[in-house]
């Protein structure tokens, strides 16, 4: 019998909640707000695609949830829910790439060229990202790192003839830059969900690679930065 798995993106500002049969998909619900509301959605999100694909809390096998890179509040939020369901029901959790769920959904959407890359970026500040190169066979080019991006950032792989996709809600950022560029597509839309998780989910609990309950912690990449508040007075 196929493990029921319920999934968990809260990466970015996306809040996307997802169940599955093995790597089949039985519900999903997910919201894009502007702002960070995951701590408001994420129980009601969970509660809904559980009764929507008529699963018990009690019948889950395990919990998946975006590890990161990404926000550093939707991550705590997302990762500590995962462990306290896993902790209350005793079923292990497992944790995804965010940035190798969003090529691996990509790669299940569109139809793209051998020799072709893609470049999932998660917003960082400014002209930086959270990104890594993956090819067209999900092997990895680059690893994960965060990044400024100019105009020179990808000529390495321009010269190689390649065309390159940029997708993630990292991308729009460098619409000016690359939008006349023959070679670069932006995908401004192609955003992380927790669609994207239940391959890569399925084939870790086949293979019995959980995390450490106890132990693990978010992929945050970078630490977290607090903005002290500008005085008025």
């Amino acid at each position: 019998m196929d493990p029921i798995i319920l999934h968990i993106e809260t990466a970015t500002k996306t809040c996307s909640i997802a169940v599955s049969s093995g790597s089949k998909l039985l519900s999903f619900k997910e919201s894009n707000d502007s702002e960070y509301s995951h701590s408001e959605k994420l129980n009601g999100f969970i509660e809904k695609v559980l009764a929507e694909a008529k699963v018990n809390m009690k019948a889950l096998n395990a919990i998946s949830v975006s590890k990161g890179p990404g926000s550093f509040t939707g991550l705590r939020i997302g990762v500590s829910s995962a462990k306290g369901i896993a902790y209350a029901l005793s079923i292990p959790i497992i944790t995804c790439n965010t940035l190798d769920c969003l090529a691996s959904g990509f790669i299940q959407s569109f139809a793209i060229g051998a020799k072709d890359l893609i470049i999932p970026m998660i917003d960082a500040r400014r002209l930086e990202v959270y990104m890594k190169v993956i090819d067209a066979q999900l092997n990895s080019i680059e690893d994960t790192q965060s990044k400024v991006i100019d105009p020179s950032s990808f000529d390495l792989y321009l010269k190689e003839d390649r065309k390159i996709h940029l997708i993630g809600d990292g991308a729009f950022k460098f619409h000016s830059i690359f939008q006349d560029h023959p070679q670069i597509t932006i995908h401004k839309s192609f955003l992380p969900s927790s669609r994207f998780m239940l391959s890569s989910s399925y084939e870790s609990f086949e293979l019995k690679k959980y995390e450490d309950l106890a132990y693990f912690e978010p992929f945050y990449l970078k630490d977290f930065v607090a903005i002290k508040p500008r005085k008025i007075f």
